[in-house]
């Protein structure tokens, strides 16, 4: 008997020391709930001793209120023992000797003896990780908070701001068909040329704000390469010509799918890019297909670029320090250019030789080489129209804005009703006696309406697809919603006053919106 029981006490304190080794805190409990040893751990945990705890029920280490709750728990385990890993799909509360309550994890493991039946419980305090977990949650929820601000912002500054911008540039454009003095057209000159930059400012951080806030997203659709290139290139031969440059754009048979509207601003930027750091010699727009790809190159023959510096060019307001590189710009336009590559999956690279210039390459999905369709010309593609003459219904809520864009108008001849809501515009056309020659809406309306549905309305008064101009600042979601009408252009604010009339006048005559 003195070794039988040597033996058993040996074989108890062996196992206790396996137990207090442990690095987690563990309680075994019996058939009935009574905890037949604990560890180290466990006693450092819930702060009690060896003998406050043996021979007690387990339901001592948790809060009064859920102890005759587990007593219902522990039986039906009792009944149906298997393995529960640690953390599943449970909120546990433990209570320390003193009265902290705090939050655990357990796992239980059944253990069939001999001669009884006992319940092995891990307990970890997991008071730290639920810190965390609240923290990262008040992180997150101050994240969509302030990006729901941020959104806000986004959508208020990309209307409001526009507007002086776009009043201003509306005035600019009367005062040029009205002024006939030389100083003062020379002083209009200028005035144009501050809008311009201060336009192309405004644009590129609206832009780059947008695309880090996550407000732009791609809507990729099939379309001819070609089309594209005929919308941009009018304007950016006139771009090249103020410079004394040279500019081509070499036709494009590719059917690409990309954003047209996304694909347009990065080829935009590039070109702009490329003529702003080249004081002599050309600017090249080239289409190459190669595989699967359409290879988009705007090669020029500026500056050039270090080696040490290609990979900089892309950071914001970051300016090649090149012997004479201009100051014009403000270094957004590549780092546009780099997030919106990102944004459609497109890759761009750039080859370049200082002194010599400069190439770079977007490459772009093809889909066939399918005939582009037939396209409404541009504007610019067509003989100059005379005096313009007809109606134009012009949907404004903004009154300066609305007094630009009629002083615009009725300098080129036209004659203008303004109106600020959809009533306004239902009650105009019950009284005018002659059919509108053309639309020009905001997109918003003083009512909450939109310009989409401005426009539907005097169609269908008329039964007849007046071209129309819906005009707006914000690009985050109604681009879709604009297409679906047909014999209509979406412009972004602010428009440019000498292309806008070039498009209104080719409206009004042909009945048909330009391409551009």
């Amino acid at each position: 008997m003195d070794a039988t029981e040597k033996r058993a006490i040996e074989s108890e304190t062996w196992f206790q020391t396996l137990l207090d080794s442990a690095p987690d805190a563990m309680v075994i409990v019996n058939a009935d709930g009574e905890i037949a040893t604990v560890n180290n751990q466990a006693l450092a945990m819930f702060g009690y001793d060896r003998a406050e705890l043996q021979g007690h029920k387990i339901e001592k280490l948790m809060p009064a209120e859920l102890r005759s709750r587990h007593e219902a728990h522990r039986a039906n385990y009792v009944a149906d023992p298997k393995v529960r890993l640690m953390g599943v799909g449970l909120e546990l509360l433990a209570q320390r000797k003193n009265g902290d309550v705090f939050p655990v994890e357990i796992s239980l493991s059944p253990v069939q003896l001999e001669s009884a039946f006992f319940v092995s419980s891990v307990i970890r305090d997991v008071s730290e990780r639920k810190k965390m977990e609240r923290e990262i949650i008040a992180a997150r929820r101050e994240a969509e908070r302030a990006n729901r601000a941020n959104s806000a912002f986004l959508a208020a500054a990309s209307h409001d701001l526009r507007q002086p911008v776009q009043a201003l540039s509306l005035l600019n454009g009367a005062l040029r068909r009205t002024v006939t003095d030389s100083r003062a057209l020379e002083m209009i000159d200028h005035q144009e040329h501050s809008l311009t930059a201060m336009t192309n400012l405004l644009n590129s951080l609206l832009d780059i704000s947008r695309l880090d806030g996550g407000a732009i997203q791609p809507e990729l659709e099939d379309f001819p390469m070609q089309q594209l290139i005929d919308r941009l290139s009018a304007e950016f031969a006139r771009q090249a010509h103020q410079k004394g440059l040279e500019f081509s754009a070499e036709s494009c048979g590719a059917r690409v799918r990309s954003d047209p509207n996304l694909l347009g601003e990065i080829i935009q930027n590039l070109v702009s890019n490329a003529i702003r750091y080249t004081d002599k010699g050309s600017v090249r727009l080239r289409c190459v297909e190669s595989g699967n790809r359409c290879e988009i190159r705007v090669e020029d023959t500026g500056v050039g670029i270090e080696a040490d510096e290609i990979d900089r060019i892309f950071e914001e307001f970051h300016q090649v320090k090149m012997p004479g590189a201009t100051k014009e710009g403000f270094g957004l336009g590549l780092a546009i250019v780099r997030r919106l590559t990102d944004l459609l999956g497109h890759e761009v690279a750039v080859e370049s030789t200082p002194g010599e210039g400069s190439c770079f390459t977007l490459a772009v999905p093809v889909l066939d080489a399918a005939a582009s369709p037939e396209r409404v010309p541009a504007a610019e593609d067509q003989a100059v129209v005379g005096h313009a003459t007809g109606v134009v219904v012009l949907i404004e809520d903004d009154t300066n804005v609305a007094n630009a864009w009629s002083l615009l108008l009725l300098a080129e001849g036209f004659e203008v009703e303004v109106c600020a809501s959809v009533a306004d515009v239902r009650t105009l056309i019950g009284q005018l006696g002659e059919q509108p020659v053309l639309l020009v809406s905001d997109f918003y309306l003083l009512d909450g309406s939109t310009g989409v549905e401005a426009v539907s309305m005097v169609r269908r008064h008329y039964d007849a697809e007046i071209p129309a101009f819906i005009v707006t600042g914000d690009t985050s979601k109604i681009v879709t919603e604009a297409r679906l009408l047909d014999n209509c252009a979406l412009l972004s604010k602010p428009v440019n006053a000498a292309q806008m009339l070039a498009a209104a006048k080719f409206a009004a005559s042909s009945g048909q919106v330009p391409s551009s």
